[in-house]
């Protein structure tokens, strides 16, 4: 019969908000499972169904073993007293760990594979845009519950201030009016926010502001602040649309929203929907021929599985008939021998019926006041907030991490290995309906919650998002061991989910393989230029074909530039096109892939690189204009919006996995590979040996060439790297200014008044930025002070303070003091710092020339920093802003990479890089998987790139190798093959296999170029903090 797929026609109709939780799947027996077996051993026993509260309390339920979802609910609704029930719905984690919501219509065990170890968690199904639509008090509670929740596990996105707002009104509906003492306790034991400590004397201040405030008013305050938010109810769908990029869909009371990272940036009506259906892993929205005319009236989005496709298509049949329709529809017959679509109808009362459901059974309304919690912390016990109940809401502000109530003891959110047990709550009064008997037995505790707060960090080799912590640690985001998918502006480096392939096959063939090839070493040299050869090519078109074709798509380009650029690349390009041909010609008979190589006349790369050096001379005229290309190039993307906005968009994309202008320094950049390479190549060969006299004199072609543009790299990369800091650095104009050179950035702690700050700092030529990273989508740093070097003095004061590797800069504005992550770190700033110096003192420009009066300003406050209503004020301009600020912020730029890694990187490091590119095949194997993967790696910029293939055109993951150490594998690592490293950050170990001692050694020398694992660890982190666990 084929397979039967959903499809559900949208009636135009009024209505109101939200959708299912986070990357929410389909929740169905497994392969092989009977309905016999779901539900336990026997189906006489009953079920036993556990459920969390909105207070984080649980309650174990009694049911049949064929009871329904619908009955499960009514016992909920019941127990708790919910009169406008049809808000809220119960889910829980499928066996994929999705959060799927349970079906009223189908029995428990059909959904819930293991009833009695699944945890099933009462929340919000339906956001209303409105709280006043809320009739009952005691919903308005439940839904301030909910808004608790999605801030502590950081769904519901927003501005510092915002949340310390929303926090402050939920402590005064907790605590009551403002009391310091029991604030800051309060505060201490209950987590409302991942970066709670950053934010909490603004949560108290806020919270003195509250005087006289009740509970009730509190919550409606709360509904009020989240509702003006853009994810106030929203739950992500992971998708993609047509042209692959990663998007989310969610729904809502007002239709279908499309997000990119945590900005909203399409919504469809459900008056401009004509019909949604899904067809295996693609999810169709039909729209009227009036939105987007008669040819576009289909829009498709690709999803991971059908399952979930038919998750999300179920939620927005829910969401559309709850909000728009009047009355409920009414089933469908069904098909006596064939049916087409899926039968899935909303079971629920629209908002309309429930509006009017509560309106009129007012004498069945229980009276409920809301009023503050009788306890403070430690002293807490139970009372009473729920109408004719025994349970507590009292707790309601208590998080997984926080102190247990009444019925469930979670000591840590970090002690899951020991299982809390459900505990009989103390019967304080009779309830209305006495609730099932509670058996005391284990249960397993449900891995915490562990979004971030604007942004998400990786600590393992899956994605799973976790807090953001203390300005004190080596950064929240710090586990950056993980791989990060290039144009994604989501979140710091993210973790290599490349599939494994079977492991003994690919052994076999490699092992044959080198039995077949030659074990020369000059053979791996050859091999080198090849390999290094390919990516090269690759990044050329990056300019010359996917660039070109986007700003020839757009017309964005001024013609005077666009001859300049092209007719100096091209012809380079298409030579090396060729070179690529010959080199690829020659290895395969080198490897014996022909009957030549018995005549032994090619196994040798000599005359090919003599004949090729000499031919790009001709080229050095091209390679010269380059400093001209890129000079008017910056100038342009100034003067043109068109071309400035098709340049970010590019760099968005997943090829250009770099910044855009790194690929025009690649022509001069590669000179000095081929220097390298053949210096190599002459140390290896003996004096008479044939192929030696052709690669000395090719050798000292290259030489020649890369001499005649030696200066003019050193001036390039300098201003490379000063426009990629101008686009991320937020209050700093004219960085690119005339004479001034990059010398150092990296990570520091800023003393003051609040503690030891983390920040983001950058040393010039001329001057010394200290910047903090901004909660804002583009990820950019925003600059909070600027000191000229001009009479400057850098003293050590680790004696002074009591603070570990602290040195104290002295400057004519004002004095700072700063700490680095190690004595390695400190030495090295002191170092660059009074280099800097010095040379500012011989310099004759005056640095006063170049500073911003308005950030000399900022710098001599006697506050600590900006404000956080200018912070704030920031954050919102640069989220409702469009493309325009959704610059190309890469997770593994080395800016982003110090910040989380809490180290620093100065230019001599980035020229060493720049020497130290590699590219070639590898086998990977990750610390608990079997098998080996077979990938084409590419290291340049700090980073390992990650390819199926070396034909590809953008890599499918990064890793950036700042902080990790190199090294071989020892016994305990079970590793019995030759030519493996080990790549190891705190707990992420990678181990990488090479093919001959030779590649072996260069991957191993390049790594360790970028891999620096000396005095990475800060004494300045918490001890008990997770990361110095490494957890």
């Amino acid at each position: 019969m084929g397979e039967i797929e959903g499809s559900y026609r949208v009636l135009p109709t009024p209505g109101t908000r939200l959708g299912a939780q986070f990357n929410a799947g389909i929740s169905t027996l497994e392969p092989g499972q009977s309905l016999g077996t779901a539900g336990g051993r026997g189906q006489d026993k009953g079920l036993q169904i556990r459920v969390q509260a909105l207070d984080d309390t649980q309650d174990v339920y009694e049911m049949e073993s064929k009871a329904d979802g619908q009955a499960i609910l009514n016992e909920v609704f019941q127990k708790f007293n919910i009169i406008e029930s049809d808000y809220f719905g119960l889910e829980f984690q499928n066996t994929q760990m999705n959060w799927t919501w349970l079906e009223p219509m189908k029995l428990v065990v059909k959904q819930v594979r293991r009833p009695r170890n699944t945890l099933l968690r009462l929340s919000v199904k339906f956001f209303p845009p409105d709280p006043g639509q809320l009739q009952e008090e005691y919903t308005r509670y439940l839904f301030a519950l909910q808004i608790k929740r999605d801030l502590a596990e950081g769904k519901l996105a927003c501005t510092e201030n915002t949340a310390a707002l929303l926090v402050s009104h939920l402590v005064q509906s907790e605590i009551g009016d403002f009391d310091e003492m029991a604030d800051r306790e309060f505060l201490k034991v209950n987590k409302l926010l991942p970066n709670q400590e950053r934010v909490q004397e603004k949560i108290m201040e806020l919270h003195r502001r509250h005087l006289g405030q009740t509970p009730a008013e509190s919550d409606f305050q709360v509904l009020e602040i989240a509702r003006k938010l853009e994810m106030y109810g929203v739950r992500f769908h992971p998708a993609a649309d047509r042209e692959g990029t990663k998007i989310n869909l969610t729904v809502a009371h007002l239709g279908l929203q499309v997000f990119q990272g945590n900005t909203k940036i399409n919504t469809f009506n459900w008056s401009k929907i004509r019909k949604l259906s899904f067809k295996r892993k693609r999810f169709l929205v039909k729209l009227h021929p009036e939105v987007h005319g008669p040819h576009q009236d289909t829009l498709e989005f690709l999803m991971a599985s059908r399952d979930q496709c038919k998750v999300f298509w179920k939620n927005c049949v829910e969401h559309h008939t709850f909000f728009r329709l009047l009355d409920q529809p009414k089933p469908k017959a069904k098909a006596i021998l064939f049916s087409r679509g899926s039968s899935f109808r909303y079971s629920g009362r629209t908002q309309k019926q429930l509006v009017e459901y509560v309106r009129d059974s007012g004498a069945r309304r229980t009276p409920y006041q809301r009023r503050n919690s009788k306890m403070r912390m430690s002293n807490r016990s139970l009372a009473t907030d729920v109408p004719k109940q025994s349970l507590s809401f009292n707790d309601s502000l208590k998080v997984p991490g926080s102190p247990s109530s009444a019925t469930v003891s979670f000591h840590s959110l970090h002690a899951v290995s020991a299982p809390p047990r459900v505990e009989p709550p103390p019967q304080q009064q009779q309830p209305a309906r006495p609730p099932s008997p509670q058996k005391e037995e284990p249960i397993t505790a449900t891995p915490p919650p562990q979004h971030a707060f604007q942004g998400t960090r990786v600590d393992s080799p899956q994605l799973s998002p976790l807090p953001v912590g203390s300005p004190l640690c080596l950064s929240p985001s710090f586990q950056m061991s993980t791989l990060s998918l290039p144009g994604h502006a989501p979140s710091p480096l993210q973790s290599p989910i490349l599939s494994e392939v079977g492991s003994s096959r690919l052994e076999e063939e490699e092992e044959g393989r080198r039995k077949r090839y030659p074990t020369d070493k000059a053979y791996f040299i050859a091999k080198e230029i090849l390999t290094t050869e390919r990516t090269y090519v690759k990044d050329l078109e990056v300019i010359t074909v996917w660039f070109r074709s986007a700003v020839i798509k757009e017309n964005a380009m001024p013609e005077g530039l666009m001859n300049l650029l092209f007719s100096n690349i091209d012809p380079v390009y298409e030579f090396h096109r060729g070179f690529l041909k010959e080199i690829d010609q020659r290895l395969a008979l080198w490897e014996g892939r022909s009957n030549a190589h018995v005549k032994g006349d090619y196994q040798r790369i000599g005359d090919v690189m003599l004949r090729n050096m000499c031919a790009m001379k001709e080229f050095t005229s091209y390679l010269q204009k380059h400093d001209e290309v890129l000079t008017e190039l910056e100038k342009a993307t100034k003067r043109v919006k068109k071309l400035e906005t098709v340049y970010k968009e590019f760099e968005l994309q997943k090829v250009c996995y770099l910044p855009l202008n790194t690929f025009l320094l690649k022509p001069i950049q590669r000179l000095m590979h081929y220097k390298l390479i053949l210096e190599r190549l002459c140390k290896h060969y003996s004096p008479e040996h044939r192929d030696r006299d052709d690669c000395k004199e090719a050798l000292k072609e290259v030489a020649e060439m890369a001499a005649q543009l030696q200066s003019s790299l050193i001036r390039l990369e300098n201003f490379q790297k000063l426009t990629e800091l101008q686009r991320d650095l937020i209050g700093i104009e004219n960085l690119t200014a005339p004479g001034r050179e990059f010398i150092r950035e990296g990570c520091l702690y800023k003393l003051t008044k609040k503690g030891l700050q983390q920040r983001m700092f950058f040393l010039f030529s001329d001057m010394l930025l200290y910047t903090s990273k901004g909660v804002t989508a583009t990820n950019q740093f925003k600059v909070h002070g600027q000191l000229p070097l001009h009479g400057m003095i850098v003293e050590e004061s680790e004696n002074e303070w009591s603070v570990p590797h602290c040195f104290t800069i002295y400057s004519a504005q004002r004095t700072i003091v700063v700490a680095a992550s190690s004595k390695v770190e400190m030495g090295k700033w002191m170092e660059d710092l009074n280099m800097a110096i010095d040379m500012a003192k011989k310099s004759q420009e005056k640095s006063d020339l170049f500073l911003d009066s308005g950030l000399c300003d900022r710098s001599n406050r006697s506050s600590d920093e900006v404000s956080l209503e200018q912070e704030s004020e920031d954050d919102t301009h640069s989220s409702r802003s469009s493309l325009d600020k959704q610059t190309h912020h890469r997770a593994n730029t080395t800016m982003h990479v110090c910040w989380h890694r809490n180290t620093s990187v100065s230019m001599s490091d980035h020229s060493l890089a720049v020497e130290n590119q590699l590219s070639g095949y590898l086998l990977r194997k990750f610390k608990n998987s079997n098998g080996w993967q077979k990938l084409w790696v590419v290291f340049t910029n700090f980073c390992l790139f990650f390819y199926k293939t070396h034909q590809d055109d953008f890599p499918l993951a990064s890793l950036p190798l700042l902080g990790y150490t190199v090294g071989t594998p020892g016994e305990s690592d079970s590793i019995h093959k030759e030519y493996v490293f080990k790549l190891q950050f705190k707990s992420h170990v990678y181990y990488f296999r090479a093919e001959s001692e030779y590649t072996f050694e260069r991957w191993m020398e390049v790594i360790r170029s970028a891999a620096s694992a000396t005095g990475r660890m800060s004494l300045l982190v918490p001890r008990d903090h997770p990361e110095m666990n490494g957890n």
